[in-house]
C-alpha cells in the first residue's frame, strides 16, 4: 500500500482493502457512478498534492474540497453551459464539469494554480480559483456569500436581456448555479441575496437559480447547529427546498437532477441542501485538533463521499475493491505526475504582467462609441442641446435617455428610479419613454441593487444602476471592491463588469438630511484598482462624462462610479441670484467628448492654480473673482476624474502659476486632497503647495454642517496667504 499523506487517505484504502466484492446487480448508474468517482478520486488527490507542496515550500494554497467531492453529482445535473458561481470546495463539481467538455484538463487548471504558475487558463496564476470561461465557470475567489447578489442578478437578467432582444451569451434556458457554505449561510449577504431572489420571484419574474449550500457543519471553528439550515431554509415560501446526503452518490445523483430540473423548468429559485463533512481541517494552516475532538474528526472519515462512491461501486458489483483501489492510486499518479509538470511553468515575471488584466483600456474605441449620434426620436420635437441651458439634473437626464435609447442593452435601475423618476428628479420620465424593462425599480438593498449589475454586466446588458446616497453605498462596498474590481483580474480579461453606477454624493445640502443624506468620504471608491471615479461639477461635463462612461463600460467593460454632487442638482447661478451661471447647454452628440483622466480649466491666471472638484469648483470659481478684485489672478482646474487622476494636466497646470492650492471638500484624512498632492510631489513640482479641507468629521444636521464643511472663507483665507507668500 502506498504511504499515506493524511489520516484519512489511509482510513480510505483501510476500509475499501477490508470489503467483499459483490456480484453485479446491472445497475444503470454504472456509468454514472464510475464518473463520479473518477472526479471525486481526482479531486481529492489534488487536495492531498496541495497539501504537499505547501509543505514543499512550492505550492501557495491548500483550502481543500475533501468531504465536498459529492458537489460533483451537482454538476453531473447541470449542464456545462449553465453558469457557475462555485464555493472554494468545488473541486469536485469542477473537475467533472470538465468531463462534460472535450480537451479540458481540469487537474492541470488547479495545479498550475496551486504553484501560482502564470499559465494557469483562468487567472494565470493571480489566484487559485475555480473557474474557465469554456466551462462556464465564473471565477470567484475565497468567497464568503459575496458572490451571491451577483448570481442573483445574473439569473434575473437572463430574462431580462431575453426580453431586450439581447444576446446574453449563454442559452436561454441556463440554470445559474451557485454554491456556499453552511457558516457563509448566516452571512448577511446571503440572506440578502436569497431575499432578493425571492423578490423577485414572488412579482412572477425568472429567476432560474439554483442555491447549493454545502453544509459540512462547521465555519473554520465555529459549529453550525444541527438542523439549523433546513430548519432556516426547508419551509420558506417561494423557495423550493431539496435535500440530499453527501455520503450517499446515488441519492445525491438523483436528488441534483431533480433540482436543476426543477429549476430549468420552473425558472424560479431551489435550495439544494447537500450534507457534507470537512476532512483534513479548513484549510493546510489549520490545527484542526485545537477545537475538535480525536474521535469527533475520525468518525468523520466514515462520511467521506468517496468512501460513499467506492461503496456503491463495490455493492452494485461495479468493481471489486482492489479494482477501486488501483482507480484511486492511479489518480494519484497522475495527479503527481501533472503537478511535476505544473512545476516547471513559468511563473509571473513582472508588476506589469500581474497588472495587465485590472482593465482594458482602449481610449480610441471609448472616444468612437462616446462620439456617436445615437436614434434621437425618444427626445421627440425637441432635443435636449435646443432646450437652452440646462441644470446638472436635467443633463443627467438626457445623457440617460441618450444611452437607453443608444442601446437596447442599457438599463437604469434603482429604488424609486421608476415611475418617481429619483429622489432629485434625476431619472424623471424615463420610465414613461423607454418601458419598464429598461427602466426599473428595485427593491431597498444596495446589495442587491449591486449584484443586479454584475450579473447584468455577465448577461452582455450594461447597467447603469443608482445608488440614492452615497452613504448608503458603504453596506454594499464589497460588492464593488470584491467582485467588480477583481472578475477581471483574476479571470485574466476572459470575464468583465460593464456598469456605469451612479451615486448622489457630497455635502452642502443646506438645512437637510445631516449625515446619511450629507457624505463626503470617497475613501472606499478611490483606491479599487481599474475603477474609474468620476465626479462632474458642471451640467455639460456630466452629460459629456457619462457618455464616456457607458462607452468606457461597453467597450472596455470598465466598472465606473459617477459621482453626482446633490447641492448642484438643481443650482442655477454662481455668483450673484438670478445670473444662470451654473447652467449650460447640452452638448450635442457627436460633438463633444470628456476623456477619462482630463481636466477642465478655468481662466488662465498665472499667480496660483486652484485645485479642486465637485462642489469646490464652483465655491472656487467666487473665491478666484474675488481674488482678481484683489489683484491676485488665479485659474481653478477642475479635476472631473478623481481615479485615475489626471496626473499630467494637473501638473502642467500647477507649473503654469508656480503655487497650487488644493480645495477639496472631502475630509482631510484620507480624502482626495492627499493623492493630489502625493501626485504633485512625485511629478516633480516644486512649488509651494497648501490644501484646504472639511473636517474629519460625519455632517451633522442643519447650519452645524457648516461648521465642520469648507467654506468659501478658508478657500480665500488659504489663498491669499499662498499668493502672498
Amino acid at each position: 500500500m502506498p504511504v499515506s499523506t493524511e489520516p484519512v487517505d489511509e482510513f480510505f484504502q483501510r476500509t475499501v482493502a477490508g470489503w467483499s466484492a459483490h456480484p453485479a446487480t446491472g445497475s444503470d448508474l454504472a456509468d454514472d457512478l464510475l464518473a463520479l468517482f473518477d472526479s471525486q478520486a481526482g479531486s481529492r488527490h489534488l487536495d492531498l498534492q496541495a497539501r504537499q507542496l505547501g509543505k514543499q515550500g512550492r505550492g501557495f494554497y491548500s483550502i481543500g474540497s475533501s468531504g465536498h467531492e459529492s458537489n460533483a453529482a451537482v454538476a453531473a445535473a447541470l449542464r456545462p453551459t449553465d453558469p457557475a458561481l462555485l464555493h472554494y470546495r468545488s473541486g469536485g463539481f469542477y473537475v467533472h464539469r470538465a468531463r462534460q467538455v472535450p480537451g479540458q484538463h481540469p487537474l492541470r487548471d488547479v495545479l498550475l494554480g496551486v504553484v501560482a504558475s502564470a499559465d494557469e487558463p483562468i487567472s494565470a496564476g493571480r489566484h487559485k480559483v475555480f473557474g474557465n470561461a469554456e466551462l462556464a465557470v465564473i471565477p470567484q475567489t475565497s468567497t464568503i456569500a459575496s458572490h451571491l447578489p451577483r448570481a442573483v442578478g445574473l439569473a434575473f437578467s437572463l430574462g431580462r436581456a431575453d426580453k431586450l432582444g439581447v444576446d446574453s451569451g449563454w442559452p436561454e434556458d441556463s440554470v445559474v448555479v451557485c454554491s456556499f457554505g453552511d457558516a457563509s449561510a448566516n452571512h448577511s449577504t446571503t440572506t440578502g441575496a436569497i431575499n432578493a431572489a425571492l423578490h423577485c420571484s414572488f412579482q412572477g419574474l425568472a429567476m432560474p437559480l439554483l442555491l447549493v449550500c454545502e453544509d459540512n457543519g462547521i465555519g473554520i471553528s465555529v459549529r453550525t447547529p444541527k438542523g439549523w439550515i433546513e430548519s432556516t431554509y426547508a419551509d420558506r415560501t417561494g423557495l423550493r427546498y431539496f435535500t440530499a446526503d453527501g455520503t450517499d452518490p446515488v441519492q445525491c445523483l438523483s436528488v441534483a437532477r431533480e433540482a436543476a430540473d426543477w429549476v430549468r423548468q420552473h425558472r424560479a429559485p431551489a435550495f439544494l441542501h447537500l450534507r457534507t463533512v470537512r476532512l483534513m481541517g479548513h484549510a493546510g494552516s489549520d490545527v484542526e485538533s485545537g477545537y475538535r475532538s480525536r474521535t469527533e474528526i475520525t468518525t468523520d472519515y466514515q462520511r467521506d463521499p468517496l468512501l460513499g462512491t467506492a461503496k456503491a461501486l463495490v455493492d452494485n458489483g461495479i468493481l471489486r475493491p482492489g479494482e477501486v483501489l488501483a482507480r484511486y492510486e492511479d489518480k494519484r499518479a497522475e495527479v503527481a505526475r501533472v503537478a511535476e509538470e505544473a512545476l516547471g511553468r513559468r511563473k509571473l515575471a513582472s508588476a506589469a504582467e500581474v497588472m495587465a488584466s485590472i482593465y482594458q483600456d482602449r481610449p480610441d474605441a471609448v472616444e468612437r462609441r462616446a462620439l456617436e449620434v445615437p436614434p434621437r426620436e425618444h427626445f421627440g420635437d425637441q432635443l435636449p442641446e435646443d432646450e437652452g441651458p440646462l441644470t446638472l439634473a436635467q443633463a443627467i437626464n438626457r445623457s440617460l435617455a441618450e444611452e437607453l435609447g443608444r442601446d437596447p442593452g442599457v438599463i437604469v435601475f434603482g429604488e424609486d428610479v421608476s415611475r418617481k423618476g429619483g429622489v432629485y428628479g434625476v431619472t424623471r420620465g424615463l420610465r414613461k419613454k423607454f418601458g419598464a424593462t429598461k427602466v426599473f425599480d428595485t427593491l431597498l438593498d444596495e446589495q442587491s441593487i449591486l449584484g443586479t449589475a454584475l450579473g447584468a454586466g455577465l448577461a452582455g446588458l450594461v447597467p447603469i444602476p443608482e445608488i440614492q446616497y452615497l452613504a448608503y453605498v458603504h453596506n454594499a462596498a464589497d460588492q464593488l471592491r470584491g467582485e467588480a474590481s477583481t472578475l477581471s483580474f483574476f479571470s485574466n480579461g476572459q470575464y468583465r463588469n460593464p456598469m456605469v453606477v451612479r451615486i448622489a454624493g457630497y455635502g452642502y445640502q443646506k438645512g437637510f438630511g445631516g449625515h446619511f443624506h450629507n457624505d463626503n468620504s470617497i475613501a472606499a471608491l478611490r483606491d479599487l484598482p481599474g475603477v474609474v471615479l468620476a465626479s462632474p461639477s458642471r451640467p455639460d461635463d456630466a452629460a459629456a462624462m457619462l457618455r464616456t462612461c457607458v462607452a468606457a463600460a461597453h467597450e472596455d467593460g470598465r466598472v465606473c462610479v459617477f459621482l453626482e454632487p446633490i447641492a448642484l442638482y438643481h443650482t442655477r447661478d454662481l455668483h450673484e441670484p438670478g445670473d444662470g451661471g451654473w447652467l449650460a447647454p447640452y452638448p450635442a452628440p457627436g460633438t463633444h467628448h470628456v476623456p477619462i483622466g482630463r481636466t477642465r480649466q478655468y481662466g488662465e491666471g498665472a499667480d496660483l492654480t486652484l485645485v479642486t472638484f465637485g462642489n469646490g469648483v464652483p465655491m472656487s470659481l467666487r473665491t478666484a473673482k474675488r481674488l482678481r478684485e484683489r489683484g491676485i489672478d488665479a485659474r481653478v482646474l477642475d479635476l472631473r476624474w478623481l481615479s485615475p487622476l489626471p496626473v499630467d494636466d494637473l501638473l502642467t497646470a500647477a507649473e503654469a502659476t508656480g503655487r497650487v492650492l488644493v480645495v477639496d471638500e472631502t475630509r482631510r484624512t484620507g480624502g482626495v486632497s492627499e493623492p493630489v498632492v502625493t501626485a504633485l510631489v512625485d511629478g516633480g513640482f516644486t512649488g509651494p503647495i497648501a490644501r484646504v479641507t472639511s473636517e474629519d468629521s460625519f455632517i451633522p444636521l442643519g447650519a452645524a454642517a457648516y461648521h465642520v464643511l469648507l467654506d468659501e472663507e478658508t478657500i480665500e483665507t488659504a489663498a491669499l496667504k499662498l499668493a502672498n507668500g
